[in-house]
């Protein structure tokens, strides 16, 4: 799942992430444009889960290769991205 993220890459998502937990939707998806990568697309589906925009959510989590009607709560989907986050750092660039 961390396919390609750089180590940059994954601080930079993992603020974003922080920012859309504490409400900061907007700020998290004007960053979140700008990475590439299966974590980000994941973490802009979530933002679009966030914003009521299920469409949009629908495609993003599609990009990311996680199937959309399978999704758990939007909590639980933040706690999964953000442990998902944490191992691809703890992994390393050798890894990401």
């Amino acid at each position: 799942m961390t396919a390609m993220q750089t180590p940059d890459e994954l601080r930079q998502l993992q603020m974003l992430a922080a920012q859309l937990q504490a409400g900061e939707w907007h700020a998290a998806h004007d960053g979140v444009q700008r990475i590439p990568g299966l974590l980000a697309s994941w973490l802009h589906g979530i933002v679009h889960l966030q914003e009521g925009d299920l469409e949009d959510a629908e495609n993003w989590y599609e990009r990311a290769g996680k199937r959309f009607r399978q999704r758990e709560s939007y909590a639980q989907e933040l706690a999964q991205l953000q442990a998902a986050l944490a191992q691809a750092m703890a992994e390393g660039p050798a890894h990401a």
